[in-house]
């Protein structure tokens, strides 16, 4: 007995250092190394490990999925701790977040495998669809409460397979995300003992594969060969480098604003549009930002237009209230619209439970304020002059990470982004934040600006294309000058509508497949 017990002990240890491997392994699928292959050696040995569990009785089932998503979210956000490194109220919670953040998504991937033992089928087909709709169905819930955090989707893993992620114009990121999960766990059937029908499940996603690198190959070649239109205005994007100290200390704003305007380079002969980072006003909030008119007179014309990223506030019942805004200024630096950010990031910029948590000394990350306020809404924002009408959907930073209905007014030009990819150094966070730009421009088949400080600043086509590009960690600037017209997505018409409908099919596989007489 005392001989079973530490081989006991032993073997639960290393099941779980297994899983942890094979989470951590399937990082590396994700941006910016890609390496998507990975996934189908990993997906397939998780699936066959619980799969053979449960047949056993094995009671420890919420724990194989909690292990797997902490491996895989451990090395995968462990950037986000770099955010802490800039403020030394920060640095005591380093070791502490780089547990707690994994420890916590990976609750949905221990969900994951804890309802796949009670819905579990030994017919190892029906097992693997309920497998897939789980993961996928979990995934969903991940994105979408408590504020959602649809960072690292498996399907982000195909985010350089130009041809094969043109789907999300159809059925969008999560059902492209469910179809990813089963395709990398399809070889698992063929080391488990079960019917033929195995054969015919790998054929019917081989073929959907072949099906999704096809339809990307015509809506590319559609794509290129619509006639590009010449725009009377041009929008342009400034990428730089400008420290996070601004934040912290007192800068020369004066001095950023001149270096803003030397790398947006205006000419005065063309109506522009420029588009500056996020929050990179440091000190002057949007209705103090005018002592600058005269600066901006002299270097933009009369037809230029300014977008930038600063705080607003407003008085609400005796208390301030602070934004995260995008304002749209004319050359004397006249308020035309502005925008608020709806979407927070959590502890980032809002603290829940605010009261409580103030206690104990936790604030938000990027500002010494109280917590910012939600916008009310996110809808396109019409940018207007004598030379320049078009609509603009503003995506402040994290916005952009969302999918679905990102408004309910489809009537935009173009999607701009502006971000601070600052927080987390030369790390891969900069770089995973820059590939969901890439699945929003397919899904909406709309043209994206984004203008990032510390980041990637980029044009990227309606077919998920970087036009043009300033790499990370370089200033420069980005123009869209052109643009060809693409109709609206299936996507951008029905929404996550698509998502629900696909698990529909799902479950009507499970009923056909085991229908089927195949033996």
């Amino acid at each position: 007995m005392k001989q079973r017990l530490p081989n006991l002990f032993k073997k639960k240890f290393l099941n779980y250092f297994y899983i942890i491997f094979l989470g951590a392994i399937s990082s590396y699928s994700l941006p910016p190394y890609n390496y998507f292959i990975i996934n189908f050696i990993t997906f397939s040995l998780f699936f066959i490990f619980i799969f053979k569990k449960r047949t056993v009785s094995d009671k420890f089932f919420f724990q194989y999925g909690w292990y797997f998503g902490f491996g895989y979210f451990l090395f995968s956000l462990y950037w986000v701790t770099i955010s802490l490194t800039f403020d030394q109220d920060f640095k005591f919670l380093i070791p502490i977040v780089i547990i707690l953040l994994p420890a916590f998504l990976a609750i949905f991937y221990g969900l994951i495998t804890y309802f796949f033992s009670i819905f579990f089928s030994k017919n190892v087909i029906t097992s693997f669809f309920i497998f897939s709709i789980l993961f996928g169905i979990l995934e969903f819930i991940r994105g979408s409460i408590l504020t959602g955090f649809p960072w690292n989707l498996i399907s982000f893993s195909f985010s350089k397979s130009n041809y094969f992620i043109q789907a999300l114009s159809i059925i969008g990121t999560y059902s492209f995300n469910l179809i990813c999960i089963s395709l990398f766990t399809v070889p698992a059937l063929f080391f488990l003992r079960g019917s033929k029908k195995k054969f015919l499940v790998s054929f019917l996603f081989v073929l959907v594969a072949a099906m999704f690198l096809i339809f990307g190959y015509i809506r590319n070649n559609n794509f290129n060969s619509l006639e590009s239109v010449k725009k009377p205005y041009t929008i342009k994007a400034v990428s730089s480098n400008i420290s996070l100290d601004r934040f912290y200390s007192k800068q020369d704003e004066l001095k950023i604003i001149n270096e803003l305007i030397d790398l947006s380079a205006p000419t005065k002969t063309k109506p522009t549009i420029f588009l500056w980072p996020e929050g990179i006003i440091p000190d002057s909030y949007l209705k103090e930002i005018s002592i600058y008119k005269d600066l901006f007179f002299n270097s933009f014309g009369e037809d230029d237009l300014i977008i930038m990223g600063l705080n607003s506030k407003k008085i609400k019942n005796d208390k301030y209230l602070f934004f995260n805004s995008m304002a749209i200024f004319n050359n004397k630096l006249d308020l035309i619209t502005s925008y608020n950010k709806v979407d927070l990031v959590p502890f980032g910029e809002f603290v829940p439970f605010e009261d409580t948590f103030r206690l104990v000394g936790l604030k938000t990350i990027t500002n010494n304020l109280q917590s910012f306020s939600s916008g009310e809404t996110r809808a396109p924002i019409n940018v207007k002059n004598d030379k320049i009408n078009l609509n603009l959907l503003p995506l402040i930073c994290y916005e952009i990470i969302y999918t679905g209905k990102l408004s309910k007014d489809d009537n935009f030009d173009y999607i701009i982004n502006i971000s601070e990819d600052g927080w987390f150094g030369d790390s891969i966070g900069p770089k995973q934040h820059f590939s969901h730009s890439i699945f929003r421009s397919i899904e909406s088949g709309k043209y994206i600006v984004r203008s990032a400080n510390n980041g990637i600043s980029a044009v990227i086509n309606p077919i998920g294309m970087v036009e043009q590009e300033v790499k990370f960690g370089s200033t420069g600037i980005v123009e869209l000058s052109e643009s060809k017209l693409v109709k609206s997505t299936t996507f951008m018409l029905y929404g996550n509508k698509i998502f629900l409908m696909l698990i529909l099919i799902y479950i009507f596989l499970i009923f056909s497949f085991n229908r089927i007489k195949y033996e």
